[in-house]
C-alpha cells in the first residue's frame, strides 16, 4: 500500500489556484454555482483559483467531494496545496483488499449467465465470471491483447478492428456510446486520455465497417453480436463501489451485459453448461 501519488508525467504537480480552476471548469461548475453548493463565498474561492489565498485541507477536500473528483486527483490537488495525499493506493492482489476482492468475486458469479466483468480506470480487465469466455466461444472469437503481456482491454475489444468489430451489429453506434463513455473519464484520467488517442478514429474504418444494420426499436442501446446461436443481444450496465477510501478501489467497476432477450439467456445457459 502506498499514499505516494505522482504526477503521471513524473513532473511536479501545478499550483493548487490554477488546478482548482480546471477541475472546477471540467466539471461545468460556475464559481457561484460551487460556492452555494459548498457554503464558501464567491469571493473566497476566486482568491483561492487566482492564489491570493490558500485552503485549508478540510476545505480542499471539500471542494473535490463537491466536484466529484477521483481519489487519485484529490491526492494530486492536495500535493499541490502543499500537504500529504490523503487515500492510500493499493495494489490490487494486497492483502488488504482481500475481503473486496472476495466479495466483488461473488458478485460476478451471482450475475451468471449474464456476462460481467471487473474493470479498472484504464478498462484492462481484472477478472469477469465463467459466462465471459462463455460468450467468447459462442462467437468464435479467442480475444488476446494488443500488446503482449498486457491484461485484456474492453476499449481494445470494442474499439480495435482485430477485437469484437466483425461480429458487432451496429459496430459505429456501439463504438460512438463507448467513446462517448471514455470520453467522459478522460479528462480525469491521462493514461485513459492516452490510449483513447491511440485508438483508429471512425474516418479510417472501411466503408464495411461503417455500414450499420438496421434493429428492431429499443429503448436502451443494445450490443449485439453474432453468433452461430443467431443473435445474442445485451444491455449495458455497471456497478461501483459506494464509498471507496482507496485509489485503486475508487478506479474498479463491474461491467454488466444483461441478456435482453429469452433466447440469448439461453444459449448463455446452455453454453455455460
Amino acid at each position: 500500500m502506498s499514499f505516494a501519488d505522482p504526477s503521471p508525467t513524473g513532473h511536479l504537480p501545478p499550483r493548487i489556484g490554477p488546478l482548482l480552476r480546471a477541475l472546477r471548469v471540467r466539471r461545468g461548475y460556475s464559481q457561484l454555482a460551487l460556492a452555494l453548493h459548498t457554503g464558501v463565498s464567491q469571493r473566497h474561492l476566486s482568491c483561492l483559483e487566482t492564489g491570493k489565498a490558500q485552503p485549508s485541507q478540510a476545505m480542499l477536500l471539500a471542494l473535490m467531494d463537491a466536484l466529484g473528483v477521483p481519489l487519485a486527483e484529490r491526492n494530486q490537488a492536495l500535493m499541490a496545496a502543499g500537504f500529504a495525499p490523503h487515500y492510500p493506493r493499493s495494489d490490487w492482489d494486497a492483502q488488504a483488499l482481500l475481503q473486496v476482492r472476495d466479495a466483488l468475486r461473488r458478485l460476478l458469479k451471482a450475475h451468471e449467465p449474464a456476462p460481467a466483468m471487473l474493470l479498472d480506470a484504464q478498462w484492462n480487465l481484472l477478472e469477469t465470471n465463467a459466462a465471459v469466455p462463455a460468450l467468447m466461444r459462442l462467437i468464435g472469437f479467442v480475444p488476446g491483447p494488443a500488446t503482449p503481456g498486457e491484461p485484456l482491454n474492453l476499449l481494445d475489444l470494442l474499439l480495435r478492428p482485430d477485437g469484437l468489430q466483425r461480429w458487432l451489429i451496429d459496430a459505429p453506434g456501439v463504438a460512438q456510446a463507448v467513446r462517448q463513455r471514455a470520453e467522459a473519464e478522460a479528462p480525469f484520467n491521462p493514461a485513459l486520455a492516452a490510449r483513447l488517442q491511440a485508438m483508429p478514429s471512425a474516418k479510417h474504418r472501411t466503408a464495411a465497417t461503417l455500414a450499420v444494420t438496421p434493429r428492431p426499436h429499443s429503448p436502451v442501446l443494445l450490443l449485439q453480436l453474432q453468433s452461430g446461436a443467431g443473435v445474442l443481444s445485451f444491455m449495458s450496465a455497471y456497478t461501483t463501489l459506494g464509498s471507496p477510501m482507496d485509489v485503486t478501489l475508487d478506479s474498479l467497476r463491474i461491467d454488466h451485459l444483461l441478456p435482453a432477450d429469452v433466447s440469448t439467456r439461453e444459449a448463455l445457459e446452455r453454453a455455460l453448461g
